[in-house]
Parts: C-alpha cells; structure tokens; sequence
C-alpha cells in the first residue's frame, strides 16, 4: 500500500516542483513548457492582431479570458493533481506485469533522432484522431467534449479549452501510443510537444491559413473551424475534420469537408446556449444525464 502512497506523493510533488522551475527559468530553455506555452500564445496572438481572418473580431474576443485560464488550468494545474493518480496506476499495472513495452510493435531507440521524432509524432497523432473521433461518436464522451465546442467566437486560446475529464481519455491512449513504439519517447520529445502546440494554436486561431498543398498533411485553421460549425451537413452528423495535428487523417479515412473558406460560419452545437458561461460550471458540465 505504501509504495501506491509514495507514488502518488513523490508525483505530485515531482510535478509541482517542475512547474515551478519552469515558472523562475530553472529547467532547459527548451524543455520550459510553460514560457513556451506563454511564447507560442503572445506569436500566435500577435499575428492574429495583425493579419485577422474575421476583422470584425475583437483583438479581446468573446470568452478570451476564459479560454485563456483554461489553458493554464488544463496544462499546469490540472497536471499536476492528475499525476499522482496516473503514477499509481502505472505502479498498479507493474504490479500486474505490465510495463511500457508490454504491447511493443516496433523499437524506434536505434533509429536516427530525426526518424524517432517523425514516427512519434505520426503514431501520437493518430491516437489523438481516434479518440477525438470517440469524443464525437459517444453521447457520454460528447457532453463533456461539448465544452470545447462551446466556442462561439475562435481565436488561439480555444485550443486549451477543454473538459478536463478529455484529459482522463487522451492521455491513457497517448501512452498506449507510445507503448506500442516499446515505451520509448525520444530523448528530443520536446521538439514534438512545441510543434503540436503551435499548429493546435494557429488551427484555432483568427487567421487564414491553408499551407497550399500542404493542407493535405497539416491541419489549418479554414479546415478547423468547419469542425466547429455549428450546422453539419446531413451525411455528417457526428462531426468533420478530426484532425489535431495532421488533416492526412480525415482525407484518408474520408471525414474532411471544407465547403468554402469565408470564415463566417456560425459555430457551436445545437443546444449550446444550455452550456454554463463560467469556468466552475463547465468544469460541473457532462456529469449529468441530459443529452443536448
């Protein structure tokens, strides 16, 4: 029992000192996740100020502020009570003999840096598109994804505004993720994890871009905000354009629709205005019955 107590406090407590490390600059520049997150926001924020897609949006949209907590709720708070559970499962599942390389399909250690990072982030990716599929496909999943769709005005800090229960099914199926690459995460995982926060950033963000041919591969904004419209099309009733980071995912599997690029559709979902309008509750939201 004691060593499930431990896990969950040194975890805790592990975590807690590393945000705060972050917070007075005394881990790696490059591994600050959280100056990273504040850089990458202020970027994506200032271009948005400067070449706005929707230029009838206020610079401080509808729900900025809020959004803009949520981002630091769900990546720094919300982390750090979550790791001391997830530490004890891990050691649950040990004592289970079950380890990182239980379902290993391939070892990508021997591999040049370059590979490791491409391969992680493609497999990352597309756990990410298949549990995003579920959020939608799902009633019980769908109401507390409905937070993140509450989104009436899009900017960058949408990108973070989620249920934190997404995190209880997103990061389960990230580890599997990397369970199957035989639990290895490249020594330069941090190159991903900046990348995946850019482009989720620009996705959300009140600018328009396409990346020419490269929107076959990269998701972008004008295909994001169609998954956030408010009317779908008949033949598309659990949603569109799933993509996190890479759009390859809904052309392949046929999910992609983007009828046209105005940037003026009405976003939502059907029964949004039942959604509360404060972070306490929205974080009470989903847990109840009632499907809208």
């Amino acid at each position: 029992m004691w060593n499930y107590i431990n896990a969950f406090e040194d975890a805790i407590s592990g975590t807690l000192l590393w945000t705060w490390n972050s917070i007075i600059f005394d881990v790696p520049w490059y591994t600050n996740y959280f100056w990273g997150l504040i850089a990458i926001s202020l970027i994506v924020w200032g271009l948005e100020i400067l070449f706005p897609w929707r230029k009838n949006q206020a610079v401080f949209r509808k729900d900025f502020w809020l959004d803009a907590f949520y981002m630091f709720f769900n990546f720094f708070i919300f982390a750090i009570v979550i790791s001391g559970v997830y530490s004890v499962l891990e050691v649950a599942f040990a004592d289970l003999g079950f380890s990182m390389t239980s379902l290993a399909i391939i070892d990508i250690s021997i591999w040049p840096m370059w590979l490791q990072l491409v391969v992680f982030f493609i497999v990352l990716d597309f756990v990410q598109w298949i549990t995003h599929v579920l959020l939608h496909r799902f009633d019980v999943l769908w109401r507390f994804h409905q937070v993140h769709h509450s989104v009436k005005e899009m900017g960058f800090a949408a990108h973070l505004r989620y249920h934190w229960m997404e995190n209880i099914l997103y990061k389960p199926l990230k580890v599997f993720g990397v369970m199957i690459l035989g639990g290895f995460e490249p020594e330069h995982a941090y190159i991903v994890h900046f990348i995946a926060i850019s482009i989720g950033h620009f996705n959300h963000s009140n600018i328009k871009i396409t990346y020419g041919p490269l929107k076959y591969i990269l998701n972008n904004p004008v295909m994001h905000l169609y998954h956030h419209a408010y009317n779908l099309p008949d033949n598309r009733r659990y949603g569109m354009n799933y993509g996190i980071s890479l759009s390859v995912w809904d052309y392949i599997f046929k999910t992609n629709y983007i009828p046209e690029d105005s940037g003026t559709i009405e976003l939502g979902y059907e029964g949004d205005d039942t959604m509360p309008k404060t972070f306490l509750g929205q974080l009470k939201y989903g847990f109840h019955s009632k499907k809208h």
